[in-house]
């Protein structure tokens, strides 16, 4: 094998915010040239499925790969039951191609609070002074919507007032801040983190890297 291709399936569009993490982490687990990655972007089809194992099989279909990543947020329910949902649709889809469940506690924007450099950057304002209060890593699965507090942290990053901070598109510069982060080593102390690395290292062990 002379690369590695693979392919994110997401809940939503925002969630491709992360395949930079993703991508860290191959890294840190060894793998050494060069890396594909591809955002299964389903919405290119006349009718997309809304079952996961269809979805799945779409996924795979369109963007051909040699690891799979399924993410599911975790929300309202616990990580393995999300979990059990994602190993089901995997069977029903008859997929046999080394695949990995992604299940953020919550939503995947808590994996997004650990830089506020990469915030900064993200708001545009690189060089911005105003203080970021970002919550310890530790505490990252306890928050109640990390979605709302990334928001909140780049509009205070911006350093924007009046009209200019009111049409600050906060959804799209959110999808950046995977970008800007050289390091993720900080999630490594979450429990869903935990356990998407060592699905991880077990699956690569298998493969012909």
């Amino acid at each position: 094998m002379n690369s590695l291709r693979y392919t994110l399936l997401t809940d939503g569009s925002s969630d491709q915010a992360l395949l930079p993490i993703l991508t860290w982490l191959l890294r840190e687990l060894g793998v050494t040239f060069p890396i594909q990655p591809a955002w299964a972007d389903l919405r290119c089809v006349p009718k997309p499925p809304r079952k996961l194992d269809q979805r799945i099989a779409l996924a795979v279909e369109l963007y051909p790969c040699e690891l799979l990543f399924v993410h599911r947020d975790a929300e309202r329910e616990d990580w393995a039951t999300r979990r059990d949902e994602i190993v089901k649709a995997l069977d029903h889809a008859s997929i046999t191609l080394p695949a990995v469940g992604v299940i953020p506690v919550r939503m995947q924007e808590a994996w997004l609070l650990t830089d506020a450099t990469a915030i900064r950057k993200a708001a545009g304002n690189p060089n911005g002074k105003r203080p970021l209060s970002l919550p310890a890593p530790k505490t990252l699965e306890a928050l109640a919507d990390p979605k709302d507090h990334l928001y909140a942290l780049l509009r205070e990053a911006s350093e924007l007032r009046g009209r200019r901070l009111q049409s600050l598109n906060v959804s799209f510069l959110a999808r950046r801040v995977a970008d800007f982060t050289t390091d993720f080593a900080a999630l490594r102390t979450l429990t869903a983190f935990q356990q998407l690395e060592h699905e991880l290292h077990e699956q690569l062990r298998h493969m012909p890297l």
